[in-house]
């Protein structure tokens, strides 16, 4: 499949109106209309799909009111993950002492498999956690920073060192990026990861201190920019630093630093951090967090031009950079470094709520499954049951493997490549091998289901026909279905033939859909009735869900 046909009608457009930008708008507060259609693009872009239910909420406020709520966290982290696992053939240390349907976040465990199955069981923990997420923007935060601080969990074989890592970044989602980054430098996942465990004075390791710069904070694409030698000073300053496994906690060990004094180029001003011996040394890392910072311009740009494309578009013009990227990157700045404000203005701008920026994300596996389930209100095992829980995530967390977006193991430390690959950015999700498989999950959800532990995995098209406004009217019905599930605008022909071919069966007149309904609405344990109109909404539906519309956010 061609992936650029997805937005190609819309950059032709935008090539003939606009010479230096697609949009002129920028972080002036939004003052047009607030209705389902701004609402929709809002909880798309900051959560995962859009419920009716969340809809219908945030549509009784205004907008600025809706993005204070969603910028407001203030629900307790989750409970912790639990045992799911059977641990019976652990070749080390069996966790016996941690019964099934227990956490097993506090439990010391050297045995390599354990950790392994922790961190399967972690991942299926994940997918819960957001497909019950609160009316907030923590779980779109934490996978943005989880793609941006790109950890691999099997480096360690360690579930508690993943769990560890990934509460650190849903608490502090909207924190303070240069404490992030001091926190991201000695987490004992990423330690692991970058190798910064084996960072030594007698072979100081360059893994961390290169990606600290080109990934984390400055980015590659300043003209001048740090150096070679920087990244070899940079890891000087790293050396000493541990992993305790039992309490889950990093440690220095000065005996492995080195005590000597670190230079940097030009770029950083010919910066010299003194070195220290003993326990002082661990103050160095500040002293490096503090040195790249100093480079504010380089910084913030560089991490608003991360937030953009998560929450905007993955293409940054002459426009945008004027008139979004710069102004908020200066409020990063004057703000020391916290993110939430940034992410505020930017989601009350005219420029996030532009039409041209509505509908022009490719969704990513995540946003396509977990917001498939959310959209259609799909049921899921109660929390009660979490074997049968668990084992339905463990099937999402397959398919969404086989999409390319694997929950805990993007492909490298510099995340999945639909968030960083020039040019094409999100239009990597779509190719002739995923494409399909997309196609098959939503053919099986609307037609059929999966089964895991007798348990259903489905969309009930019926009921969600139901929460609709007027399902009785063929137009209603798909009205309010496409403006639910759609970014982008069915012409009125396309919306008649669906009307005509599905819902009426090839017959033109309204009221065979209206008569069909009623009639299951009559007698709703008519299986004849009920099975007229599953089969037209199932019809519906799949094809809905197969077009490339559906795959716009």
């Amino acid at each position: 499949m061609d992936r650029r046909s997805f937005l190609s009608l819309k950059r032709e457009k935008l090539s003939k109106k606009f010479v230096t930008g697609r949009t002129q708008s920028g972080i002036t507060p939004y003052t047009g209309p607030w209705t389902r259609n701004e609402v929709i693009h809002l909880l798309k872009r900051t959560m995962f799909g859009a419920s009716l239910q969340d809809i219908k909420y945030f549509e009784q406020r205004t907008m600025e009111a809706s993005v204070n709520e969603l910028l407001t966290i203030t629900a307790p982290l989750p409970t912790p993950p639990l045992k799911d696992y059977d641990a019976s053939d652990a070749e080390a240390q069996p966790d016996n002492n941690i019964a099934p349907g227990a956490t097993w976040v506090n439990d010391y465990n050297t045995d390599g498999g354990i950790g392994q199955a922790r961190n399967f069981s972690f991942q299926r923990w994940w997918i819960s956690r957001v497909l019950h997420q609160d009316r907030n923007i923590r779980e779109k935060m934490t996978l943005f920073w989880h793609n941006h601080f790109a950890t691999q969990m099997s480096s360690s074989n360690n579930g508690r060192l993943t769990y560890k890592h990934h509460q650190m970044l849903r608490q502090h989602a909207l924190g303070n990026l240069k404490w992030l980054v001091k926190a991201v430098t000695l987490d004992p996942l990423m330690l692991v990861f970058q190798n910064g465990e084996h960072n030594r004075k007698e072979s100081p390791d360059e893994n961390y201190a290169r990606e600290l710069q080109e990934l984390f904070s400055i980015g590659k694409e300043n003209n001048p920019n740090y150096t070679e030698d920087d990244v070899k000073a940079a890891a000087r300053v790293l050396t000493g630093w541990r992993i305790n496994y039992e309490t889950v906690e990093p440690f220095f060990t000065p005996e492995r630093h080195d005590t000597g004094n670190k230079s940097f180029s030009s770029f950083y001003n010919n910066r010299v951090i003194t070195g220290r011996a003993g326990a002082a040394g661990a103050q160095e890392v500040d002293d490096l967090i503090d040195m790249i910072f100093s480079k504010s311009r380089e910084a913030s740009v560089y991490v608003v031009k991360e937030l953009y494309k998560w929450f905007v578009y993955y293409e940054i013009d002459a426009a945008a950079q004027a008139n979004v990227i710069d102004p908020l990157a200066q409020m990063l700045v004057n703000y020391n470094w916290d993110i939430k404000p940034v992410v505020e203005t930017l989601l009350k701008s005219e420029h996030f709520f532009d039409v041209l920026n509505q509908g022009c994300l490719i969704k990513g596996p995540a946003d396509f499954i977990f917001g498939l389930c959310r959209e259609f209100d799909v049921q899921l095992p109660s929390g009660a049951d979490w074997q049968t829980e668990y084992a339905v995530n463990n099937l999402l967390s397959w398919i969404m493997k086989n999409l390319d977006q694997d929950l805990g193991e993007p492909p490298s430390v510099s995340g999945w490549p639909a968030y960083y690959q020039m040019p094409v950015f999100h239009e990597i999700w779509i190719t002739n091998n995923t494409y399909p498989k997309r196609t098959e999950f939503t053919d099986m959800m609307t037609m059929s289901n999966f089964t895991v532990n007798n348990f259903e995995l489905k969309i009930d098209v019926v009921a969600f026909a139901k929460t609709l406004s007027n399902p009785g009217d063929p137009n209603s019905l798909l009205n309010d279905s496409l403006e639910i599930l759609y970014r982008i605008d069915l012409s009125e022909g396309v919306r008649e033939q669906l009307k005509r071919d599905i819902l009426l069966t090839g017959q033109t007149n309204d009221y065979y859909w209206t008569n069909a309904w009623n009639a299951h609405i009559a007698n709703p344990s008519n299986m004849m009735a009920y099975q007229t109109v599953f089969t037209r909404l199932s019809e519906l539906y799949q094809y809905l869900l197969a077009l490339p519309e559906y795959h716009l956010s």
